[in-house]
């Protein structure tokens, strides 16, 4: 980890824009830029917006020593079903594991009836092996290394791009896993293999070996994406390493994204939370609610303290048990479009209009009207963006809006686009209350944080839906993901499942599982050269009461596996399941489920900016606004134009180059000592 010079480039890749912030670390100063995302090739707008950042700075690519990237290529995937041509190769016996998965039906999908989705590997992709190991990991069949070579000639003549390995309890011993791998490696050269020992070593064969199917399905686009814009790196003259973010909240390096692609499923909204996180501290608002509003979709998690991981999580329509960051996903974006149903119902999203077409205010040939073309009609949203890079067409808006939403459902034009915006805020309500309330937290205990581009122009209403007091507008919303970026720590994560009941008699089997993940964890330190002072080693345990069907994690204290350790992590077993689920069972034996390392170094923290302090000034310009009570005229303000101290009475519009703030009557805004507007809602 290069840490002798100051400058670094974070770039967040999103569906409609790709952010940069450039960074010094050592004064705090930042520049940044924003250009559109090129879907044919995403390198492309990674370098377009490395380039143009590094002009407006007026530095040189040479300066640069580091390069964090949040990437939607493995998402994007994921969710589009567009990944590899994979085959699976698992123990004679479960040919069938992706097929039969889990009794659970969503019932959001349909009441009656669903339909199973296409799994990632295919059955007719699928080939056994006769190998066995028992759950403690003895073998009880050895593998038969001529099914492994018979296997590599069906995938060679189905013609598959890459190989997943998933044998029954490898968790336990991943020998024979290991041997396959080797074979088919010997046999297919060329051709990826992965394996979940390596992905996913714990227990539970469906989840496992969805979590390797889908590391094989996107490790082709992925590997590609990383050498592309690594050679893109080298061609623009930066010899920086590439960091990405991972679903966890840290960054690793591009070889080991393109060796386990899947732990970048959620690498963009997860560097928003871990922006949020660090803003929220400085500012001394340590329980958050974010809201990551971008052209396409709505990302909420919670913060108190620490975001939350969770292994228990989804990519689309598939369970995803790696540890990430807990982010709730909605399709609701400004990009969102609108329209009536057949049954004459109003509907937003999740269909969005993405970077191509876009809105239909953007003139890009989109016809179909958007969130972002309702708030332009209602005039909370000025007819430029991005400083003036991008002129809006209201009456195009207009005219969509009338002719798709008012005619249909015969409403006038302005209260057809407060419907839309209605419907939007609706359902990101929900959202919230689906990390908030449906896990023990009321929202009224917390600050809503919005950002992305489109964040800060819904919170308002959204606040209110929730009985929310303040909102915190960072000072650059639309690139917090990025800043988030800069803030994120060097990071790994090692499990193993070691099924032991508590109390235990003797600790020592624990001590020395704990152990090996911590020796994995500091070697994996010491390869990625952190220096000792920049080191952090933590653990945790899944537990769960006897026959119980899911753990839940809890940090265990310190990093002693001894009797004083076991008996704290089981009282804070018993206090997280009360206050999840209002009881807890002191009487009930615990399980110890799986162990989990997390091995962090740390980089350079950037330096804050501090707001320079101004005085109230004044607004540039007034724009008329369509509220519920009638037409006015309502101030617009400029962002760089405040200083610290600086208040705005709503209704008001606030604007910069990343995003526009909309202040409902009655909110008062003032910016802090960082520069971002801290907002209070009135009650009621």
């Amino acid at each position: 980890m290069d840490d002798r010079g100051s400058l670094s480039v974070a770039v967040d890749a999103g569906g409609t824009f790709t952010d940069i912030v450039l960074v010094d670390r050592a004064s705090g100063q930042r520049w940044q830029a924003k250009v559109s995302s090129t879907p044919d090739d995403r390198s492309r707008a990674f370098a377009e917006g490395i380039a143009q950042v590094l002009s407006i700075a007026g530095r040189k690519p040479a300066e640069v020593t580091h390069v964090l990237h949040g990437t939607t290529v493995a998402t994007n995937a994921i969710l589009e079903q567009k990944g590899a041509k994979a085959g699976l190769l698992t123990t004679a016996g479960l040919r069938h594991v992706l097929e039969i998965g889990r009794h659970d039906i969503p019932r959001h999908a349909n009441l009656y009836a669903w339909q199973k989705p296409r799994r990632p590997i295919p059955p007719e992709h699928v080939r056994e092996a006769r190998e066995r190991l028992a759950a403690g990991g003895a073998v009880v069949e050895p593998l038969v290394e001529q099914d492994v070579r018979d296997a590599a000639a069906e995938f060679r003549r189905l013609g598959v791009e890459v190989v997943a390995v998933c044998f029954l309890h490898a968790y336990a011993d991943p020998t024979h896993e290991r041997r396959a791998g080797a074979i088919l490696a010997e046999e297919l050269p060329g051709i990826p293999i992965t394996l979940s020992s390596e992905v996913l070593p714990v227990f539970r064969e469906y989840e496992r070996s969805m979590a390797t199917a889908l590391n094989a399905y996107v490790m082709p686009a992925v590997a590609t994406y990383v050498r592309r814009i690594e050679d893109r790196l080298k061609q623009g003259g930066i010899a920086a390493p590439l960091l990405l973010m991972k679903s966890s909240g840290g960054v690793i390096r591009g070889e080991g994204a393109a060796k386990q692609p899947v732990q970048t499923a959620l690498s963009g909204p997860a560097a928003g939370v871990v922006g949020a996180r660090a803003l929220g501290l400085r500012a001394g608002h340590p329980k958050l609610i974010t809201l990551d509003v971008g052209g396409t979709s709505a990302d909420i998690s919670l913060i108190d303290g620490d975001p939350r991981l969770t292994s228990e999580g989804k990519v689309g329509d598939w369970p995803l048990s790696l540890p990430m960051i807990d982010i709730h996903t909605i399709g609701a974006g400004g990009g969102s479009i609108a329209r009536v149903s057949p049954e004459g119902a109003l509907l937003v999203g999740p269909a969005s209009a993405g970077a191509m077409p876009g809105p239909v205010a953007y003139g890009r040939g989109g016809v179909e009207p958007t969130l972002t073309d309702a708030n332009l009609v209602l005039g909370r949203l000025p007819p430029s963006l991005l400083d003036g890079a991008i002129t809006l067409d209201v009456d195009a808006a207009a005219r969509a809006i009338e002719a798709r939403i008012a005619k249909p459902l015969g409403m006038d034009l302005h209260a057809a686009a407060r419907g839309i915006i209605a419907v939007a805020d609706n359902a990101m309500a929900g959202a919230i209350r689906v990390v908030s309330v449906q896990r023990g937290h009321d929202p009224v205990d917390f600050a809503l944080l919005p950002f992305g581009g489109a964040g800060p122009l819904q919170a308002g209403a959204i606040a209110r839906l929730l009985g929310m007091r303040r909102i915190l507008v960072p000072a650059s919303p639309g690139v917090l993901s990025a800043e988030g970026l800069l803030a994120a720590p060097l990071r790994n994560e090692f499990s193993r499942t070691v099924m032991m009941r508590a109390p235990i008699a003797d600790p020592a089997p624990l001590a020395a599982a704990f152990g090996a993940l911590d020796a994995e964890a500091a070697a994996w330190l010491e390869s990625e050269s952190v220096p000792a002072s920049a080191r952090d080693i933590r653990w945790r345990a899944g537990m769960r009461y006897m026959h119980q069907g899911f753990e839940l994690y809890v940090d265990w204290p310190g990093r002693a596996a001894d009797h004083a350790g076991l008996e704290e992590a089981i009282a804070r077993f018993h206090a997280e399941h009360e206050r999840l689920y209002t009881f807890a069972q002191p009487d009930t034996p615990v399980e110890i489920v799986t162990l989990e390392v997390a091995a962090l170094g740390t980089l350079p923290g950037p330096a804050p900016e501090a707001a320079p302090v101004a005085g109230p000034g004044a607004p540039y310009t007034h724009l008329p606004v369509h509220l519920e009570t009638g037409l006015a005229r309502v101030p617009v303000w400029r962002r760089d134009a405040l200083g610290a101290r600086a208040t705005v009475l709503g209704p008001a519009i606030i604007v910069q180059m990343d995003a526009t703030t909309y202040l409902h009557p009655g909110d008062s805004a003032v910016m802090d000592a960082f520069g971002n507007l801290v907002v209070e809602v009135p009650a009621g």
